[in-house]
Formats: structure tokens, C-alpha cells, sequence
């Protein structure tokens, strides 16, 4: 039998995957041993699984190194990788945002040359564009919020999770691009040659989601 092989985003991501898997039945036990293994396999189970940092995933996934990925919703629309998304995992929730300084909404109504700041810079330009937009895009890989603050930029696309980092720093959620959160890929050509196996596990997952959705409106 084919190993079923899982690329996980490092961190957060992972450890909440691996904890939805086992509830459909999934568990590598060899990634819960002392061991420097990049790949970790269950012969049983017929999965392997690694860990790749989060703009890697779609990547691995696109080119059949990995059959299936977990990765955020904001490096899919970044990278644009040739996948099917086929399940919103609900976890890992925030969402893209642009933010600055409470004046800087003014630079949202206005045509005039502006600077903004992000680690996202196709999520940006894609989001200006559509307000009929083209400022200057700064591509950072540190902290964002500093790029407002020491004048680099005006305003910022990131991330917002409880947006007390801003506050404390005197910026503001300026508008909302799209809610974010953790989604399924799939491999193209896996989909079709892993069919069952695949459709059996999405399923599987959606049942858990449902009910964990009906026990939170409960």
C-alpha cells in the first residue's frame, strides 16, 4: 500500500492537526518518540508525516512530495500554489487586515502614492488593486508594525489576532481583507490515484468539525 504522506506547518498548526487526526483514527506514534527524523512514518497506519515551515507546505503538495497539507488560508492566497482546498479546519482563526495609524484610514479613500508594509505582498497588491489602488508595496519579513511607527511605511497588511499589538503601539485596524484560517490541501494528481482513501479522511474530518461546531453553538 502507498503511504499516505501529510505535510504539517510547523508549530501551532501541527500539534492541532495531529490532535484532529487521532480523533479519526490517525496517530504516528514515531512523532511522539526522541528522534531527529525529518520523516516520520506508521507502517501500520500507511501514513508518513513531516514538518515544513508554512510557506513550504503548498509546495511540497503541489509537486507530490506530500499528498496532502495543512497550512494557513494566508499562504495559499500568498503563494497561489495549483492545489484543491478541501476543507476549512477552523483552527488557527485571525484574519488579514490593513492597519496603521487612525489618520491613515484617509489613504484608503484617496488616490494619491502611498507606502505599505507587509510580509504578503500579492495578498496587498491584489487588495488595492481591486479599490482601483497601486501604492508602493514594501516587502518585510520582521515585525510589520514597526514599518508605521519609524516611518517606513503608512499603513501595514498583516495578521491581526487580538489586535493588542497594535493597540499598545497606537495603530488600528484599518479594514478587514478576509477572515483566515487553517485549510486542507490536496495534491492534484493524489486526488485521483488516492480517491478513496482521501475522500474517506476529508469525510471523516468533517464529521469531527461538525460536531465540535454543534457542541460550541451549544
Amino acid at each position: 500500500m502507498k503511504y499516505l504522506t501529510f505535510a504539517l506547518t510547523k508549530g501551532r498548526l501541527a500539534n492541532k492537526t495531529l490532535e484532529l487526526l487521532e480523533q479519526v483514527g490517525i496517530r504516528c506514534e514515531e512523532m511522539y518518540t526522541d528522534t531527529r527524523k525529518l520523516v516520520f512514518t506508521d507502517e501500520q497506519m500507511g501514513v508518513k508525516f513531516f514538518l515544513a515551515k508554512a510557506t513550504d507546505v503548498p509546495t511540497y503538495v503541489e509537486y507530490g512530495a506530500a499528498d496532502i497539507g495543512v497550512v494557513g488560508k494566508d499562504v495559499l492566497m500568498e503563494e497561489k500554489k495549483d492545489l484543491f482546498e478541501v476543507l476549512d479546519l477552523g483552527f488557527g482563526r485571525c484574519r488579514m487586515a490593513v492597519a496603521g495609524f487612525p489618520s491613515g484610514r484617509e489613504l484608503l479613500d484617496m488616490r494619491g502614492d502611498f507606502k505599505v508594509a507587509t510580509k504578503y505582498p500579492e495578498i496587498a497588491r491584489h487588495y488595492f488593486l481591486t479599490r482601483h489602488q497601486q501604492p508602493e508595496i514594501l516587502k518585510l519579513n520582521g515585525s510589520i508594525e514597526l514599518a508605521p511607527i519609524v516611518g517606513l511605511s503608512d499603513v501595514i497588511v498583516d495578521i491581526v489576532e487580538t489586535g493588542s499589538t497594535l493597540k499598545e503601539n497606537g495603530l488600528m485596524v484599518l479594514d478587514e481583507i478576509c477572515p483566515i484560517s487553517a485549510r486542507m490541501v490536496v495534491n492534484k494528481a493524489s486526488m485521483k490515484i488516492e480517491l478513496e482513501r482521501i475522500q474517506k479522511l476529508t469525510r471523516a474530518v468533517s464529521t469531527i468539525l461538525k460536531q465540535k461546531e454543534r457542541e460550541t453553538r451549544a
